[in-house]
């Protein structure tokens, strides 16, 4: 690995039992980029110790920081961690989850390929955790083929390798408090063409914790994301599909 600035951002809440192991399994990433690659959790309303574990895990790994005034839920902090790493200037940004389910090992194969593209996004062939929330990115996928036209095998794995710069030309489009960032961002690389790679993950149960969206969250995330995609969509079309709006 060449001395390339990457942020590996990481949204948590009540993780407690993972958070830990997450980030000294993948800490060596950034340790073998150079002293100027991070790891950042965003961790906000969480009633247990994660907050208190990432503190002494900065004793021990310099290279730790920890956003905490992010708000509570997953999609504002996941905005909040990529403006984070644009205004740091890293060159790369890579997000994961911190629940345990994606594989460090299988990290050195998208960096691999940073050089022939801009976005590497995994793509969950099997999970491990339910067949309601494979259920629900199926028809993610299948509403995203109707609305924008673009055919995605998997839009909202929590594995994906980003060149910052093209993940600043929309992020913008994305309000601070917006849910749903990671299926919209790619939603935009694929409309307008970006240089974008789907490889396959391993998507393991998680490993600790329990899971703080439930089916009642998502019909109710879903209902709202139908109204956003109508507006995204309107943008979409008036620009006839050659270059973000408002650019």
């Amino acid at each position: 690995m060449e001395n390339e600035k990457l942020y590996i951002v990481m949204p948590a809440y009540n993780e407690e039992a993972t958070i830990a192991d997450v980030v000294r399994d993948w800490y060596p990433v950034v340790q073998n980029l150079g002293a100027d690659s991070r790891i950042v959790v965003a961790d906000s309303g969480s009633n247990d110790r994660t907050h208190s574990i990432l503190l002494d895990l900065q004793k021990e790994y310099p290279q730790i920081e920890i956003l905490s005034d992010t708000g509570k839920f997953h999609g504002p902090k996941v905005i909040a961690l990529y403006r984070y790493a644009i205004e740091q200037n890293a060159e790369w940004i890579f997000q994961t989850d911190s629940d345990g389910q994606t594989v460090p090992s299988e990290f050195s194969s998208f960096w691999d390929m940073r050089q022939k593209y801009d976005i590497v996004c995994g793509k969950r062939a099997k999970r491990g955790d339910g067949l309601i929330r494979a259920l629900v990115e199926k028809v993610v996928c299948i509403l995203l083929r109707a609305y924008f036209k673009v055919k995605v095998p998997d839009a909202n794995a929590p594995f994906r390798l980003m060149k910052t710069d093209t993940v600043k030309k929309y992020l913008e489009k994305l309000s601070p408090e917006y849910n749903l960032p990671n299926i919209m961002l790619t939603t935009f690389f694929v409309y307008y063409k970006e240089k974008i790679l789907f490889l396959p993950i391993t998507f393991r149960p998680r490993q600790g914790g329990k899971n703080s969206i439930d089916l009642v969250k998502i019909v109710k995330i879903g209902c709202n994301a139908l109204k956003d995609f109508a507006v995204f969509k309107k943008n979409m079309n008036d620009t006839h599909g050659e270059k973000p709006w408002g650019t």
